[in-house]
């Protein structure tokens, strides 16, 4: 049965307003079983929009939807990765918050930008690694290139993830909320066990400074950031580039695809083949055409 749609509120949103729409679309989100970084990444991107509507009574309709669109992307320059991103957020808020407001299928497609990922050659990452400063951030760089985690897994690992005996890396209700298991690399395990003779927390390989918490993506972040300052690679490159490096260095040294797909918990293959674009390793191969021009000089 289609709810009813909110009644008309002031701005602060009582209880039939904004803050009603946003506890019915946090409930949504909950009982789908989304993960807390998607979770509090849509709830943003629905909160950013309801506040933007002015008089603001009850759930804004296409007008108002497309209005938002094309405001972000060509008044506030927002990238289409991250309206596409806003946009399945509004469209998760309309299906199962507001159903019937807006006619989701007669929405346009957002084309998305086709970038290819930065990546580090082998020398800048080793240079990288050289660099980091103190076992914490060299154990973090490493573990997080050898087993090409995301950074919400890296510091999100646990003691109970590092199987020595058989050389494997459990990695828990990631993205999707999947586990999956990669490989564990003995230098990558040799720095943990260093970087843990002088911390060693119970619960987490990298605690953070609050009792109980983990390091913070955005300490993780940092890290990344002064070793490759200090490194000094000149590239537009942030910790999510070893993950990145990590892929297209397996492919290069020959690993297949479906092994890499699994390795990077992908869900679907065509996410890994991004990778085939960025290796240059069958490109270095291939001669130009001006090379085989008899020329003189």
């Amino acid at each position: 049965m289609t709810p009813a749609p909110p009644s008309p509120s002031d701005a602060d949103g009582p209880p039939a307003g904004r803050r009603e729409l946003m506890a019915r679309m946090e409930e949504e989100l909950a009982f789908g079983g989304y993960s807390p970084r998607t979770r509090e990444t849509y709830a943003t991107h629905v909160r950013r929009y309801l506040a933007s509507v002015e008089p603001f009574d009850g759930a804004p309709g296409e007008a108002a939807l497309r209005s938002y669109v094309v405001r972000r992307l060509e008044r506030d320059g927002w990238s289409r990765a991250y309206v596409c991103q806003c946009m399945s957020a509004l469209k998760f808020f309309y299906r199962r918050v507001c159903p019937g407001a807006v006619d989701l299928d007669s929405l346009p497609s957002l084309r998305r930008e086709t970038r290819l990922p930065e990546v580090l050659t082998r020398r800048e990452v080793a240079s990288l690694l050289e660099v980091a400063s103190g076992p914490r951030d060299r154990a973090l760089l490493m573990i997080t290139y050898a087993a090409g985690l995301r950074v919400s897994e890296v510091v999100a690992l646990a003691p109970r993830d590092l199987d020595e005996e058989r050389g494997l890396l459990h990695v828990r209700q990631s993205k999707g909320r999947k586990d999956r298991r990669v490989m564990l690399s003995g230098r990558a395990l040799a720095a943990v066990r260093q970087y843990r003779e002088v911390e060693a927390s119970p619960r987490w390989i990298f605690p953070g400074q609050r009792p109980g918490r983990h390091l913070s993506i955005r300490t993780a972040q940092r890290v990344f950031a002064r070793a490759r300052d200090a490194a000094g690679i000149e590239k537009e490159v942030g910790i999510h580039s070893l993950r990145h490096s990590f892929a297209t260095h397996l492919l290069e040294a020959g690993t297949g695809l479906r092994y890499i797909q699994e390795l990077l918990g992908h869900a679907s293959a065509r996410t890994t083949q991004l990778y085939t674009h960025v290796t240059g390793r069958d490109l270095a191969e291939i001669r130009s055409p001006l090379d085989e021009l008899e020329m003189d000089g």
